[in-house]
């Protein structure tokens, strides 16, 4: 179960590069339900996501690189490239901010995971967080994913 919380981003926090960034490249085989191929650094996996906004099933296997590279022939629409930055949040809550590249840029989203839908539902956000888009369908990387 995936419960998290998406916000639009209009400013960086500060000391961006202090923090551990990963180099995130993903295509989506079917969005309706959704199923994607990630490439997260040098880890790469296959998930499947059911429909909804703040909670959805989410059920992730893992790939060979080449399974990968042979998966991404196949995508529809663009493959999605973006940084992705692993902020420390208080309450052991980590804000992973995804500065998109290529034609999607200069877009940025910033997601954060929680371990029930009460907690998300509670969450205060940073300052430097922007508009809540948890519950438009909009800001999904499915969506996104969309020529």
């Amino acid at each position: 179960m995936e419960i998290e919380r998406k916000y639009l981003v209009q400013q960086l926090p500060e000391s961006l590069s202090g923090y551990p960034c990963r180099i995130i490249e993903q295509g989506y085989l079917n969005t309706d339900p959704v199923v994607r191929i990630r490439r997260d650094n040098e880890k790469y996996e296959l998930t499947y996501k059911s429909k909804g906004f703040m909670t959805r099933m989410e059920y992730n296997l893992p790939l060979t690189q080449e399974a990968y590279e042979h998966l991404l022939t196949k995508i529809d629409g663009r493959l999605i490239q973006k940084k992705r930055y692993m902020i420390p949040l208080t309450n052991d809550l980590t804000a992973e901010l995804d500065i998109f590249e290529g034609d999607l840029a200069p877009l940025i989203l910033v997601e954060v995971e929680f371990s029930s839908e009460e907690a998300a539902l509670a969450f205060v956000p940073p300052s430097w967080f922007g508009d809540d888009v948890t519950f438009s369908g909009k800001y999904h990387n499915s969506t996104l994913s969309k020529l």
